[in-house]
């Protein structure tokens, strides 16, 4: 069976350029606003096809080094293209968060966005970690995502989901034991993206452990689209194939084409496809 076009483009992340345009463009900004003073060292975790890292360096002629961290390959070779320009102010490493190991940089400025519910229930091994390589003075910006979620944990992106998976033949009642136990034919057990996303409240009290917050700000995160072909494309390059492992491997083109129809009949239905809150930590180290 050959697969479809989204479905490489959900095992190779691919596409995430025209995908944040939906989303995360909004966070960039919203991040640099706060860099404070004249950084030298920034260091993105999570830093993906580049775009933050390059934003950093056009805003901050100030940098010498802006590294990123990213887990995907794929990511770091468009990264690598995206931030040829900029020679050797930038430092590129393919690395798990999950178990970060040391580098020899002390960034002024560390920028997390919207990974941190990747790392989940382990974030605090990449919180310490922070702490031990931030410079003395230092900042470090965190965005997180807080979709309402319901009694069995779904929220956010699992609200669509679980849309798709009804469409597909499911009994919505039974959508929380497909996340617990896998459908048949696929690959086991996905935890909610709501679940990973601990509360306010709970993520606070897990930062202030390592660092002292300095100040918060909260938005609304709203996404629209277009058509359901461009949600489908925006969930494979946002979430690649999380979630479509929910169905055996011979319906996953259908799984996709359903998640972006579910999308597209939200957007009808309430002018928008999702509407939740982030926050922007801005944190220091403890006194």
């Amino acid at each position: 069976m050959t697969a479809s076009a989204v479905e490489i483009q959900a095992r190779t992340l691919s596409g995430y350029a025209d995908a944040s345009r939906l989303r995360q463009v909004h966070d960039r900004d919203w991040v640099l606003d706060q860099v404070p003073g004249e950084p030298e060292v920034l260091l993105d975790l999570g830093s993906g096809i580049g775009q933050l890292l390059r934003s950093a360096l056009d805003r901050h002629p100030s940098l010498r080094l802006a590294v990123g961290l990213e887990r995907s390959e794929h990511r770091i070779a468009e990264a690598a293209g995206r931030l040829r320009p900029y020679g050797d102010r930038v430092a590129l490493h393919q690395a798990d968060l999950t178990v970060p190991k040391p580098l020899e940089y002390r960034p002024d400025v560390v920028t997390m966005t919207s990974v941190l519910h990747w790392l989940y229930p382990d974030e605090n091994r990449i919180l310490a970690w922070v702490g031990d390589h931030l410079a003395p003075g230092g900042r470090f910006l965190l965005t997180t995502y807080h979709p309402a979620r319901d009694e069995h944990g779904l929220g956010g992106e699992d609200d669509l989901v679980r849309d798709a998976l009804v469409a597909l033949g499911a009994e919505r009642d039974s959508v929380p034991a497909v996340f617990a136990a896998g459908e048949e034919g696929g690959e086991g057990a996905v935890l909610p993206i709501a679940t990973r996303t601990r509360t306010v409240d709970d993520l606070a009290g897990l930062l202030e452990r390592y660092f002292q917050v300095e100040s918060v700000l909260d938005r609304d995160a709203v996404v629209h689209v277009e058509d359901a072909g461009q949600y489908s494309h925006f969930h494979a390059a946002t979430f690649g194939d999380y979630y479509s492992r929910l169905v055996p491997p011979e319906r996953r083109e259908e799984f996709f084409r359903a998640i972006g129809e579910a999308a597209w009949r939200r957007q009808g239905e309430r002018g928008w496809v999702s509407n939740m809150p982030v926050r922007l930590w801005k944190l220091q180290h403890r006194d």
